[in-house]
């Protein structure tokens, strides 16, 4: 008997809709349309309707997922397809994907694709199997629109049924490569991000615009193409050091993003430079890391947390309203100064 008396315990039943109800001493219909966000709520008086949610925050309440579904002909459920987990980039886009989704009772299934066509085609067909209502991709290349609504964050072609989350490079670049001119810097090496990349191509379009504009040499042998998949600064590192074995003098390195930005950081270190003193260098993205790198780094940020909610709150708009749709955002970068960049040495 006494096991019996545990069990209970530990095990609570679930708070029912009519326990609600009779909470608030409503019928359960007008205390079910309230919760459940019902057209049909509008009738019904605010003041009614904030003490029907008080009295569900005090009983606990939580609805029957399994219930809404079958009564809404909806899973509430969206596919996220990412490159990689566990990337600075990714995650925290994702982070914010989550907080806006939770927000209004969404979930979210993820997979992989590694940059592979394949995989990527199949996973997109497995979440369709598992009954999601849209997709959400990140740092993805896009060849074709898939068969429903989609946000994709950093998608650049023009697809039907596709909004792409744009972050302005144009802007980003030009207010790294102002800062490091307004400092003095005249020779500056190059990092172009791996052809895989979602951002590389049109990152590295404003990269030339700009420095032309500026009137900026770009040397050959001072550019290099990162090629390595792999979410590290080992993305950087050995590239920092194809551009220092050239023995082409370099008073300052723009990278394709933080964690290149990083790895070359130490490849310079490791020849006896100092940073700022010798070599500004200067990254892209703002990932947590920039701020404890020693010494930390100069970036242009990407409001990346913001993104991933933009995404979320923009699909669930797309779902639930599919008249309502945009091809793309756009969304404003801006350029955190930190210890790595300074004025260019006199030599």
């Amino acid at each position: 008997m006494e096991k019996k008396k545990r069990s209970r315990h530990a095990q609570p039943g679930r708070v029912t809709l009519r326990e609600v109800a009779h909470k608030v001493g409503l019928a359960a219909g007008t205390v079910s349309a309230v919760l459940n966000c019902a057209p049909s709520s509008r009738a019904i008086p605010e003041r009614t309707q904030e003490r029907i949610r008080a009295a569900a925050a005090e009983l606990n309440y939580r609805p029957n997922f399994m219930a809404r579904s079958l009564r809404k002909k909806r899973t509430y459920t969206v596919g996220l397809i990412i490159e990689e987990i566990g990337d600075a980039y990714g995650s925290i886009v994702i982070s914010g994907v989550e907080a806006c989704l939770r927000q209004n009772n969404y979930f979210f299934l993820t997979v992989i694709h590694r940059h592979d066509p394949s995989m990527l085609r199949n996973h997109s067909q497995l979440l369709l199997e598992r009954g999601v209502e849209g997709f959400i991709t990140i740092d993805t290349s896009l060849r074709e629109p898939l068969p429903l609504p989609t946000v994709s964050v950093a998608g650049h072609r023009v697809l039907k049924g596709v909004t792409n989350i744009v972050l302005d490079q144009e802007r980003g670049v030009r207010v790294a490569l102002e800062h490091l001119a307004s400092l003095g810097h005249r020779k500056i090496a190059f990092m172009k991000g791996q052809p895989y990349s979602s951002d590389a191509e049109d990152r590295w379009n404003a990269v030339c615009r700009t420095a032309r504009d500026l009137g900026l040499e770009m040397d050959p042998d001072l550019i290099v193409h990162l090629a390595t998949d792999d979410p590290s600064p080992q993305s950087g590192y050995p590239y920092a050091k194809q551009l220092l074995a050239r023995k082409k003098p370099f008073t300052a390195l723009f990278a394709y993003n933080d964690l290149s930005a990083i790895g070359g950081i130490r490849a310079i270190q490791e020849e006896g430079l100092r940073i700022p003193h010798d070599v500004s260098v200067v990254g892209f993205d703002d990932i947590p890391w920039a701020s404890f790198q020693t010494p930390s780094l100069t970036t242009v940020r990407q409001p990346l947390d913001r993104m991933g909610h933009i995404a979320a709150e923009t699909l669930i708009r797309m779902i639930e309203k599919p008249e309502d749709n945009t091809s793309e955002i756009l969304i404003e970068p801006t350029l955190v100064i930190r210890e790595s960049t300074g004025r260019a040495p006199h030599r």
